[in-house]
């Protein structure tokens, strides 16, 4: 059985193929989701976002897990905003090894500047026009499996993180830390978050909560 470096690393080469044939605008990411608080393995073209081997994820539950188009573990054409205010259109893809177990994320992100100019160009060109979208609602079973599909994928980041820094004599002060980074990326807008972090840190709801507010407080 092949170990989560091992799987993500076959993923190396599609990386690159994709990073060289749209070019330099192009930037592709792989998450090592085992390791969530340095979760990126490989980058390239990695100036569009400067995301960095090492970093952690930053839209990963925000922008994909809790979007309501994410489902068969993957939500493509995405916008994410840079701190420079460039507008990147982006793709995410989730990796399971053998069992099933969500370990990786593959991401594609595409630095739309340069083609948001062109389409400025070409609109004052061309007359305007109206376009209705219809949109088909997901039935309630598709609906189901879905939020089942990110609870589990939620509770599988969850563990990772706490496992990563768990041991006997865990300090408040590290507890803390790691509710700050949970915080931080989002895990606590996921439903249950709360009782899956006390039951993994071996902690009451309510001190979670505690937590919580000491972190906000500090901000």
């Amino acid at each position: 059985m092949a170990g989560a470096k091992q799987i993500l690393e076959s993923y190396i080469p599609f990386a690159k193929t994709i990073g060289e044939m749209f070019g330099p605008n192009c930037e592709v990411v792989i998450h090592d989701l085992t390791t969530p608080q340095s979760s990126v393995f490989f980058t390239m073209n990695n100036h569009v976002t400067g995301r960095e081997v090492g970093q952690s994820f930053d839209h990963l539950v925000k922008k994909v897990l809790l979007s309501d188009e994410f489902k068969e573990d993957y939500l493509a054409g995405y916008e994410i905003e840079t701190e420079d205010q460039r507008t990147i259109k982006s793709s995410t893809t989730l990796i399971r090894d053998d069992c099933q177990q969500v370990i990786g994320a593959f991401c594609i992100n595409y630095d739309m500047n340069v083609m948001m100019q062109m389409k400025k160009i070409v609109d004052a060109f061309m007359p305007a026009t109206e376009k209705k979208h219809h949109l088909q609602t997901p039935n309630t079973t598709e609906q189901e499996t879905s939020i089942q599909n990110v609870e589990e994928i939620t509770n599988q980041l969850i563990e990772q993180i706490v496992a990563n820094h768990k041991h006997s004599l865990m300090k408040r002060r590290e507890k803390i830390e790691l509710i700050r980074f949970m915080d931080e990326k989002g895990i606590f807008l996921m439903k249950g978050a709360v009782d899956k972090v006390a039951e993994q840190l071996g902690i009451s709801k309510v001190t979670v909560y505690s937590y919580l507010d000491e972190v906000k407080k500090r901000q």
